[in-house]
């Protein structure tokens, strides 16, 4: 029988208003001592308010050694209790469903973080994380399943609707299931069976713990997608006996830590859906629902799964952050009026993994910040001017005329984009042109036509008396002064990627900044020879990212990658470049410069000397990500709506 989106559900005996779930995602908005937080609340109300069925809380430790990182929240003491009443009640009141995930990290997290040496079912070092963490005993075993079980008795007690036990991603349940990560030869170990038996004590004692009535969900990676890992075939036969033990759904996502490419929150270059069909076959194996999760933004493409029978609902990850109001727009048919997820993962996963910060959204600057959006309402005032038209200037326009301002907008290309014009061409990175096209009719329907092919001139800025300029100008790509960098054999990286020159055959690309490797990736997928050339000594895209993966792969694939390498002169049909102090001639047909770009300065100081409050933001300020530009265009025009200092 198929199902909606929009039909009721059931999970045990509690009923969800709909199918659409929003899953565990960590934000670090919990306090350092793992207590919840009134920012952690009102992100989450934000998207309750939506209109999701059900929302599962991000991890929250269940003992002391299993934080993954500092703010993560606690459910190991009856001291966490008043935040985690208060978070479950604030979101039921805005009709949604709220289950806490408990959550061990064992061996992926630093003894800086839990103050001892991580624990793991084996001595055995995750690639990702490199620490080495120590062998639990069979008692400390039994201890974790009671820690397991108690935090189970504490979220049914603050109010939650159900729990999820977090199985997956390579925390502790999921290195006890995997051969790859359990050498065991106890009865904890040596076989699948050995291996599940964690996993089921667990949900046995939770179980025992919360009742036959209450709600347990089980998430699981279907399969770990790297090498000595486990695969689907693996864990089917092993699934029954979780439902067996109490487990009312299972929650199906991919991939662990060390997973190449990072399925587990897959990127630009992973295909939507991409745990659909090993849902389907779970689903097909057990007898309870299926919740299915990864790269799953558009309701449109989650009615399709679920009329097709292959999952009983749909949990939308990252589309939550974005546009916490997706669902209710979808719901009334206003699809162009959603803002989609990128799947970058600038904001959310990599920023909280790599930069340790707190979570936020590439689109959404007021995702976690909304207590300041607040200042916005009603705010009115300007009339203010905002130059430039790339993702900076967008978002400065957007939050202005949001407040209720008057907002006039210039930009002298014949097409708004800015950089995303170009960024938008390599190999998944289509997405980034419908970020600008949301941008375009959200404008719109504010009251705001973009001017294109306007260039924003003394004439200009002395049209009005503007309350406040924003500067969104950008940067100009540069050619360093070498021998031969005159030769026609030489482009700049943007201009191949918007097509206004084409080269191919053999091309050296310099610069292995994401601009030079988004541009190496592009040329690659059109037939090209590539060898791309960097000065520093490691390369500046981290291949640790989603993104950084699939690029230094196509390279490993069809192309080459120099570090340390310097160009000292272009020939025509030639770059003499010196690699490690080691001087070759490198036959190539075009070299293609990625090395950086100048900010315009320009219009600021036009209007500053014109007396103009001026604030610059996006490239005109340094070059920087997609993330940098959309937040300071937010920043300025909130600080300019409300009458303050830009920061």
């Amino acid at each position: 029988m198929s199902s909606s989106l929009w039909d009721g559900a059931s999970i045990g005996e509690l009923r969800l208003r709909n199918r659409a779930v929003m899953p565990a995602m960590g934000t670090g908005y919990g306090s350092p001592s793992g207590e919840v937080t009134d920012r952690l609340i009102s992100y989450l109300v934000r998207r309750a308010e939506g209109g999701v069925g059900l929302i599962v809380t991000e991890v929250c430790a269940v003992h002391p050694s299993g934080k993954g990182f500092v703010s993560e929240l606690g459910i190991y003491d009856d001291l966490f209790m008043p935040g985690l009443e208060a978070l479950a009640a604030a979101v039921k009141r805005k009709g949604a469903a709220v289950a806490a995930q408990l959550h061990h990290a064992g061996r992926e997290t630093f003894a800086a973080v839990i103050g001892e040496q991580p624990v793991a079912p084996s001595p055995l070092p995750s690639r990702a994380l490199g620490q080495v963490p120590r062998e639990l005993s069979v008692t400390e075993i039994e201890e974790l399943v009671s820690a397991f079980a108690a935090a189970a008795r504490r979220a049914r007690e603050a109010g939650f609707d159900a729990v999820e036990i977090h199985g997956a991603h390579g925390y502790l349940i999921s290195q006890f299931l995997s051969p790859y990560s359990n050498r065991r030869e106890d009865g904890y170990g040596g076989d699948g069976e050995g291996r599940m038996r964690f996993a089921r004590e667990v949900v046995r004692e939770v179980r025992r713990e919360v009742g036959p009535g209450f709600p347990v969900i089980f998430r699981l990676s279907s399969s770990e997608l790297l090498r000595g890992g486990y695969d689907l075939d693996y864990l089917l036969p092993l699934l029954p006996s979780l439902v067996a033990e109490g487990v009312d759904a299972l929650h199906v996502s991919c991939g662990v830590y060390d997973s190449p490419g990072n399925p587990t929150c897959p990127g630009f270059h992973h295909p939507e859906g991409i745990n659909v069909e090993r849902a389907a076959a779970i689903r097909e194996s057990v007898g309870v629902p299926v919740i299915v999760v990864g790269k799953l933004h558009d309701p449109r493409l989650a009615e399709e799964v679920l009329a097709g029978g292959k999952a009983d609902l749909v949990a939308f990850g990252r589309q939550h952050l974005a546009d916490p109001h997706f669902l209710a727009k979808a719901a009334e048919g206003r699809y162009e009026d959603i803002r989609f997820c990128l799947s970058c993962n600038q904001g959310c996963i990599e920023r909280l993994m790599f930069e340790l910060k707190p979570v936020t959204c590439t689109v959404n600057p007021a995702c976690g910040r909304e207590s300041e959006e607040e200042r916005l309402r009603r705010r009115g005032g300007g009339p203010f001017l905002v130059v430039g038209a790339g993702p900076a200037g967008l978002q400065a326009a957007l939050t202005l005329a949001e407040s209720g301002s008057e907002v006039r907008v210039m930009e002298r290309a014949e097409e708004p984009g800015g950089q995303l014009l170009a960024a938008s061409r390599p190999p998944g990175k289509e997405p980034l042109l419908g970020w600008v096209g949301w941008a375009e009719r959200r404008l719109r329907s504010l009251g705001v036509e973009i001017e294109t092919g306007v260039e924003a001139d003394d004439e200009a800025l002395s049209l009005e008396s503007w309350r406040g300029v924003i500067s969104a100008c950008g940067a100009s790509p540069v050619i360093p002064s070498l021998p031969g960098t005159e030769l026609g054999v030489n482009a700049e990286a943007r201009e191949v990627l918007l097509g206004r020159r084409d080269v191919g055959g053999r091309v050296l690309v310099v610069g292995a900044g994401p601009v030079g490797m988004e541009t190496a990736h592009y040329l690659i997928s059109r037939g090209c020879a590539v060898t791309v050339v960097e000065e520093k000594e490691y390369p500046p895209v981290l291949p640790a990212t989603s993104h950084g993966y699939f690029l230094h792969r196509a390279l490993r694939e069809s192309g080459e990658l120099f570090l340390a390498a310097k160009v000292l002169e272009v020939r025509q049909g030639s770059a003499v470049v010196s690699v490690r102090g080691e001087v070759r001639e490198m036959p190539v047909d075009a070299v293609v410069w990625a090395v950086g770009s100048r900010p315009e300065k320009d219009l600021a100081e036009k209007a500053r000397s014109a007396g103009l409050k001026t604030v610059e933001v996006g490239d005109a300020v340094e070059p920087a990500r997609l993330l940098e530009a959309v937040h300071s265009g937010w920043e300025a025009a909130m600080a300019m709506a409300c009458g303050e200092e830009a920061t």
